[in-house]
């Protein structure tokens, strides 16, 4: 098995190659009419280092709590920004939405990553009240799992965890040993073994397991190893593929933010 070719996602979804300069353009327009509204806070420092800030977008009201996107591109690409507009769906629902960014490998160890997220949703978490809901997206959804561990998040903070959704996660690091984004991660068995969600013990947090039925193959597994070692809900999407299956978080309406925003009054 190519196990490179296994988990790329571009050269086998139609113009897939197009998506990230859609996405940016998308969210520049986002980002500059939330900005002219003023309900944009973007850049908000929860670290020291130059990557470690996370974009706030406010709703029109009252927060009812706050919603936390993670970002994904395989712990090594992109940042916060490009997905702006995927804040709208949680936007008009009446949630503060944040975006973290954070260092990428291999300047850092996906362990360091998920310590960086845990500083962001802690830091946004002690200026707005409310419940959080999480989800992220690929390498996200590996980082929104990894906060429902006890320890990653402080105590006060995790007790508000109302509900987690990974979207296509990867759940189960151990397989990337054998690609070459190795070289970037540095991971050997027992570091990929301490970053997997499915050798976590369950959480008592509600989470759902979302991913696309058009996805590769290894993702398909990897969101069912995850709903199996958690005994969690799994939803497979139908028609959707590792891109086009975040669309759902710009509906307020759609099945996926309904199910991230699931007895939320």
């Amino acid at each position: 098995m190519d196990w490179n070719d296994a988990y790329a996602n571009a050269p086998h979804i139609p113009n897939g190659a197009d998506f990230p300069d859609q996405w940016r353009a998308d969210a520049d327009v986002f980002r500059g009419k939330m900005s002219v509204l003023g309900r944009a806070r973007l850049g908000v420092m929860y670290g020291h280092g130059t990557r470690e800030v996370v974009d706030l977008f406010l709703p029109d009201r009252t927060p009812k709590g706050i919603f936390v996107f993670v970002h994904g591109g395989f712990w090594r690409q992109t940042d916060g920004s490009l997905w702006s507009h995927f804040a709208q769906g949680a936007l008009d629902n009446g949630w503060v939405v944040a975006m973290p960014t954070y260092d990428l490998c291999p300047r850092v160890r996906i362990s360091d990553i998920t310590r960086q997220v845990a500083n962001a949703i802690t830091v946004v978490a002690r200026e707005f009240e409310g419940p959080i809901r999480l989800a992220g997206h690929s390498a996200g959804g590996h980082l929104v799992s990894r906060m429902l561990d006890p320890g990653i998040l402080p105590g006060d903070v995790l007790t508000r965890v109302a509900k987690s959704v990974p979207i296509s996660p990867l759940s189960d690091l151990r397989p990337l040993l054998k690609t070459l984004m190795n070289q970037d991660f540095k991971m050997d068995e027992t570091a990929a073994a301490a970053e997997s969600p499915v050798l976590m013990d369950a959480p008592s947090i509600p989470v759902t397991v979302w991913v696309g039925a058009e996805e590769r193959p290894v993702f398909l597994d990897q969101a069912k190893w995850l709903a199996d070692a958690w005994g969690c809900e799994r939803i497979v999407d139908p028609g959707k593929h590792h891109f086009d299956i975040i669309n759902g978080l710009i509906k307020a309406d759609s099945p996926l933010m309904q199910s991230i925003l699931q007895g939320a009054s």
